[in-house]
């Protein structure tokens, strides 16, 4: 359909800048194309990774399923374990605050479950740098929003067990 017009390697700095500055802008769309181009270039440039993520996780209220998809396979092109682990957390924590503020039945649940993943996620890289402050933050700003949102739990044992074990119906009856 149409030609996509190639950066020049010496327009990535400038170009990267860019990006940062249409996800400050509210425009993560624009950035999330930005660092496509850079990557077309350098598939591996760590900092247009990370802003492609970022931007990615800034339109999950508008399009969750697709760019959790996205964000998920962005955070395994990262090339430490740490910023694996500290990424993938915020993907989750993201996620989890999409469900928090969307409300509806069994959301506490789900919204409390992605709490739940990204706080394991910071714990990962907590684990791998003992001396990182960012996943302590992380860490502790979802431990804060579940204590103060009741509704955020988990799902009871029994109801899950029972979702599992249900049939479904007969079209006999």
């Amino acid at each position: 359909m149409f030609e996509l017009k190639p950066l020049d390697h010496g327009a990535i700095p400038a170009a990267l800048e860019k990006a940062q500055h249409y996800r400050l802008l509210n425009e993560p769309r624009e950035a999330e194309s930005i660092c496509l181009d850079i990557l077309l270039l350098e598939p591996d440039n760590e900092d247009a990774l990370v802003t492609l993520l970022l931007s990615l996780t800034d339109q999950f209220e508008r399009r969750l399923k697709d760019a959790f998809v996205q964000a998920r396979e962005t955070v395994i092109r990262l090339n430490s374990a740490y910023d694996q682990a500290y990424y993938g957390g915020l993907v989750f924590e993201r996620r989890a605050k999409v469900h928090l503020e969307r409300g509806g039945p069994g959301s506490g649940h789900v919204s409390y479950d992605w709490f739940r993943r990204a706080m394991e996620s910071y714990q990962e890289a907590i684990r791998i740098d003992d001396s990182a402050v960012d996943p302590i933050l992380r860490w502790n700003t979802c431990a804060r929003t579940i204590m103060q949102h009741p509704e955020l739990e988990e799902e009871p044992e029994s109801r899950r067990e029972h979702l599992l074990d249900a049939s479904p119906p007969s079209l006999e009856s």
